[in-house]
């Protein structure tokens, strides 16, 4: 055994997704529609290693990615992972986001046409894994969107690097500082899906393109997706690793902790609150305020400026 030989479907015992390979096709299908197919860091871990068995697999010509039911292709990471987990340990989320950026590369550098199968709503760190993949069917009645900004987050895990490429600048940045929904119809008027079938139709769809594709020389499209990802590479690789850093340290922020536990606590988020505090002089970088006071009774040091009371001792402070 050299490592590299594929292995059968159920002998790779995957939790969060399911695999399939049948007729020269691989099926990944992220399978947490309770979660409305949020990627878990298990998931992202899953999808990888089933690309990569996919990708070294002679019997597999085309890769189909997709979500269970008909909710969801996938709503981005799962923010109460992200609420119960990253923001009380902000050092893991660079740990989360090479695993996030594996799962991408191992699309981008499989070798093989990779189509998203996007069969319901598909929102933030979900389009950008379809912006990862090579062609995309979209279900009628489905809608792409992000929603970075509006969470406490910043959508630098492939789509701020790529949208810009596939619908140019302005509407790229409509996307990104609105969180604007485009529905299917609009998607595929923007380029950002290739075809837009009702619901009846999707699975046909894609097996068109499963077919035509198949009918093309494996090697030759291999390096024509090589060729074709020149620039995809080339913003994603001059971004990642600032992007990765970036988003560690700001999920110390208040922006990180307000907008993710709005999300997950079901309220409004209280963006003019944050931004009065700004305008005020204040810092609201800190949920508390700038860590600057003492207490004159146990001496704690870099207490929150907005404390009335030491958090240590309980003693007043001036």
């Amino acid at each position: 055994m050299r490592g590299i030989e594929p292995k059968s479907a159920k002998d790779l015992d995957f939790k969060e997704i399911l695999y399939e390979k049948k007729d020269f096709v691989a099926t990944i299908t992220i399978n947490r529609p309770d979660r409305m197919n949020a990627l878990s860091t298990r998931t992202a871990r899953e999808i990888t290693t089933a690309v990569d068995d996919a990708a070294f697999d002679d019997s597999v010509g085309v890769i189909i990615l997709t979500g269970a039911g008909d909710r969801a292709f996938c709503a981005g990471g799962d923010l109460v992972e992200y609420t119960e987990h990253y923001l009380l340990k902000p050092h893991d989320y660079w740990k989360y986001m090479k695993v996030f950026g594996a799962m991408m590369e191992s699309i981008l550098t499989c070798g093989k046409p990779v189509i998203a199968r996007i069969n319901g709503v598909c929102v933030a760190g979900g389009n950008e894994l379809q912006l990862a993949c090579d062609f995309a069917i979209m279900v009628d009645g489905a809608f792409i969107a992000q929603a970075g900004v509006a969470v406490g987050s910043v959508a630098a895990g492939g789509s701020t690097q790529w949208l810009p490429l596939l619908v140019g600048d302005r509407r790229a940045r409509q996307m990104l500082f609105l969180n604007d929904r485009i529905p299917a119809k609009k998607a595929l008027e923007w380029g950002l899906v290739n075809e837009v079938v009702p619901r009846s139709e999707l699975d046909d769809a894609v097996k068109r393109w499963c077919d035509r594709l198949l009918n093309k020389f494996p090697e030759c499209l291999r390096y024509t997706k090589e060729q074709v990802n020149f620039l995809k590479y080339l913003t994603w690789h001059l971004t990642i690793g600032h992007a990765r850093d970036w988003l560690t340290i700001h999920k110390l922020s208040f922006e990180a902790h307000e907008g993710m536990n709005a999300f997950a606590e079901k309220r409004k988020v209280d963006y003019m609150g944050l931004r009065k505090k700004l305008a005020d002089g204040e810092a609201p970088e800190f949920r508390y305020g700038a860590p600057q006071k003492t207490c004159p009774s146990c001496g704690a040091k870099y207490l929150p400026s907005e404390f009335k009371f030491c958090g240590i001792c309980g003693a007043e402070l001036k």
